[in-house]
């Protein structure tokens, strides 16, 4: 089994789209940890705020079979197929780490970036493995929000 960790986000109808989407995670991939929900102004565009949160959960599939199974996730709550990156969001789901996994490959950034570059991602992971060592930088995520002036 493979420990993954997922960010979850949304601005839109965010109380209603959180928690389905926390079920549909659950039904999907099993038993959840779950971060603190925070509440933080959009980024990079005119926007209601985000709900943020981290999930962590075991699972037998690839890092590609659980993108493609968080990608249908977000389909299944109305988020569109064009929709930009810098956007308002039914429902966000970024696979953020795959075990000890290092991916670049322009389809999966494990460990993603945005753990380093948000604040809002960084604080729940630490809220739910702040023990856990980043694969590249060899520092706990406590240390790294410790080091970390967003």
């Amino acid at each position: 089994m493979t420990t993954c960790y997922v960010s979850v986000g949304s601005n839109i109808d965010k109380e209603k789209n959180i928690e389905a989407g926390l079920k549909s995670l659950r039904e999907t991939f099993g038993e959840l940890t779950i971060s603190p929900i925070y509440e933080t102004v959009s980024i990079g565009f005119e926007g209601d705020n985000f709900f943020n949160l981290v999930v962590g959960f075991e699972s037998n599939l690839s890092a590609y079979a659980i993108f493609e199974k968080l990608r249908e996730l977000e389909f299944k709550h109305g988020r569109l197929a064009n929709s930009q990156k810098l956007s308002s969001r039914t429902l966000d789901l970024d696979l953020l780490l795959f075990d000890n996994a290092i991916i670049d490959d322009g389809v999966l950034q494990i460990p993603r970036v945005d753990i380093e570059k948000y604040h809002f991602v960084l604080q729940p992971l630490v809220d739910v493995a702040p023990n856990l060592i980043h694969p590249i930088l060899k520092k706990t995520y406590s240390e790294i929000l410790a080091l970390t002036r967003f």
